[in-house]
């Protein structure tokens, strides 16, 4: 009998929500440096709505292109922040 519970995630599964994660955190670390408080909070908002929402995915291809939309929507932020001068790139 295997001690591996079966909820346990497989390697490509764990990888994935490691690049989830550090996605995650890289918005929210991004997020705090907007000056706007009221910015802040919209996206803050906006992030959490469309993790939220895509939380139950399984399809690793569906997985992977929304995290490079994510990471594209990212970019965005950060060169908006560099071009405003805020930014600590």
């Amino acid at each position: 009998m295997s001690k591996i519970p079966r909820n346990a995630l497989s390697l490509k599964e764990f990888m994935l929500r490691q690049e989830v994660l550090k996605l995650y955190r890289d918005i929210f670390r991004t997020i705090r440096q907007v000056p706007d408080k009221n910015s802040q909070l919209e996206l803050k908002q906006w992030a959490r709505h469309d993790f939220r929402i895509n939380s139950m995915q399984k399809d690793e291809l569906a997985i992977k292109m929304l995290i490079q939309h994510g990471k594209r929507s990212l970019t965005e932020l950060k060169n908006s922040l560099q071009l405003s001068g805020v930014g600590k790139f």
